[in-house]
């Protein structure tokens, strides 16, 4: 007797669609032959039970099984499973999905829906074939995901930008990590050039001569143990004895020299301002400046910040003039100049703005710099890997690739 055939994929995800335009609480009015006889395998439903209660069950089963993470939170969000949403208008979901993503609805409408609808369908179907949907915690490692041919100037390929975040069957093959590093084609002023995406912490970085470094109006340094970037950077910038003991915190007393020399002691800096000091022990690393952008206002009373976009703009446009000026002084004490910059997006963390609208920021001052002649080594900054596939996309997209939802990266020659 030949084995019961799997769903097709792409019957499923249209019907993973139709769920997401009606909704959970309309599933009862849906016609889903697709998901109701998947929903009639083992423990899916009993005997006379309405199938509409087991269809969902196997959609929350399918949405679990993603396992976490940003894919998960939009999916949740997308078919009304997230809690208080299940009465949402789609309108409604739509807008709070693309929200998890920091997108406008109209570009996750054309690019990530598709991709976390897709992830949903596709634990379906292995829900379907037996297979466990998700890696058990312990035990076998993931399959190798298609990580394509790596291009010959050291791009690396799609796949290998999203392979972060996809979910795998267990096998007995370990699963390749996904690149740090990705080289993306730009075009500023009519010109072409590379920047180079990192994904990982900050103090991972090596050989880059200045790193900026987001910080508030008081330039006042987080504590060394917190994660953000700036406590990263004065974290791994501290000198230490042999035992990990505290010999000098070099970033913070540079930073409050500069403060002491510039600032009016007890007030605020300027939004935009840019404080440049040296990087202590991460000179062991290649790193030689950290520039300190001023572009978090606290609010008043609370935890909270306040970021405009144009402040992140005019302290980026800073930053630049800083090389210059530095580059000009280097070159009269016979020393190399600055040629590499890192930056995170800034304002994207406490400051509240979205990693769309923190990046556009930023690159308006990157554009007009590189539209000058700017002959800079480039670096954008990035943790999450899902965060690094939308800001791959935006940069990709100023070299008039397509945005069809993965980033496109100049194959090698």
């Amino acid at each position: 007797m030949s084995p019961t055939p799997l769903p097709d994929h792409g019957a499923v995800l249209a019907e993973v669609r139709e769920v997401r335009r009606a909704g959970i609480v309309r599933l009862r009015e849906l016609s889903l032959p697709v998901l109701t006889a998947m929903s009639a395998g083992p423990g899916e439903g009993n005997s006379g039970e309405p199938r509409f209660p087991a269809v969902e069950r196997l959609l929350r089963t399918a949405v679990a099984a993603i396992g976490g993470g940003t894919l998960q939170e939009a999916a949740e969000f997308s078919l009304g499973l997230a809690r208080g949403t299940r009465d949402w208008p789609p309108a409604d979901r739509r807008r709070r999905a693309a929200q998890v993503y920091g997108v406008s609805v109209e570009r996750f409408r054309k690019n990530q829906e598709l991709m976390v609808l897709g992830q949903v369908a596709e634990q379906l179907v292995r829900l379907a074939s037996g297979a466990p949907a998700q890696p058990p915690a312990t035990g076998g490692a993931a399959p190798a995901p298609d990580t394509g041919t790596v291009p010959a100037d050291g791009s690396a390929p799609v796949s290998a930008l999203t392979s972060a975040s996809a979910t795998f069957e267990p096998s007995a093959r370990p699963r390749p990590l996904a690149p740090s590093h990705h080289r993306i084609p730009v075009r500023a002023g009519g010109h072409g050039r590379h920047v180079t995406l990192h994904v990982h912490a900050v103090d991972l970085l090596r050989d880059i001569d200045v790193v900026v470094s987001p910080s508030n109006t008081h330039l006042a340094l987080p504590e060394p143990y917190k994660s953000s970037v700036a406590a990263s950077l004065r974290r791994a910038g501290a000198v230490r004895d042999p035992a990990g003991r505290l010999v000098e915190d070099s970033v913070r007393d540079e930073l409050r020299a500069w403060s002491a020399r510039f600032a009016a002691p007890g007030l605020s800096v300027a939004p935009g301002t840019v404080a440049p000091t040296g990087a202590g022990a991460l000179a062991w690393q290649g790193i030689r400046r950290i520039f300190h952008a001023a572009v978090a206002v606290p609010r008043p009373g609370t935890n909270d910040y306040d970021v405009q976009p144009a402040d992140v703009t005019r302290a980026v446009t800073r930053v630049f003039a800083l090389l210059a000026e530095e580059n000009g002084r280097s070159a009269d004490a016979g020393l190399p100049p600055l040629k590499s910059l890192c930056m995170p997006l800034l304002g994207a963390g406490r400051g509240g703005l979205t990693a769309t609208v923190s990046f556009a920021a930023v690159w308006a001052a990157v554009e007009a710099e590189l539209a000058r002649g700017g002959d800079w080594d480039l670096h954008f900054l990035v943790r999450r890997p899902e965060r690094a596939l939308l800001v791959a996309e935006l940069l990709a997209s100023t070299d008039g690739a397509p945005t069809d939802g993965t980033p496109t990266e100049e194959p090698g020659p």
